[in-house]
């Protein structure tokens, strides 16, 4: 089974920008679905973005589309998250997950592996 391992996060102030990367091991992340999800306090855990593997079609949900891009690094077998123009709303633990290429990756169903979560704090 794939091991995840998150790494990144912090404290920005609004409109600044983060980058989360996601380690993995024991498996190769450019031939997965690859994505990331967010869950706010009080909040369900939430489809962020998607990738389906190196160079694939991404999916991004409307929340964050056009301020955050995923990609691949096929030759440090990791996935990142470059966030721009945050917000408050965006402060949440960030979790990497892998699921089959077969998969889109939108839904929490279509994952099999979990990191253990980043946390990403935005102030005003």
């Amino acid at each position: 089974q794939v091991q995840l391992v998150e790494s990144g996060g912090g404290l920005v102030q609004a409109g600044g920008s983060l980058s989360l990367s996601c380690a993995a091991s024991g498996g190769t992340v450019s031939v997965y679905t690859m994505g990331w999800f967010r869950q706010a306090p009080g909040k369900e855990r939430e489809f962020v973005a998607s990738i389906r593997g190196a160079g694939g079609r991404t999916y991004f949900a409307d929340s964050v589309k056009g301020r955050f891009d995923i990609s691949i690094d096929g030759a440090k077998n990791t996935v990142r998250l470059q966030m721009n123009r945050l917000q408050p709303g965006d402060t949440a633990v960030y979790y990497c997950a892998q699921a089959s290429i077969l998969r889109l990756g939108r839904s929490r169903n279509d994952y099999t592996s979990w990191g253990q979560g980043a946390e990403v704090t935005v102030t005003v």
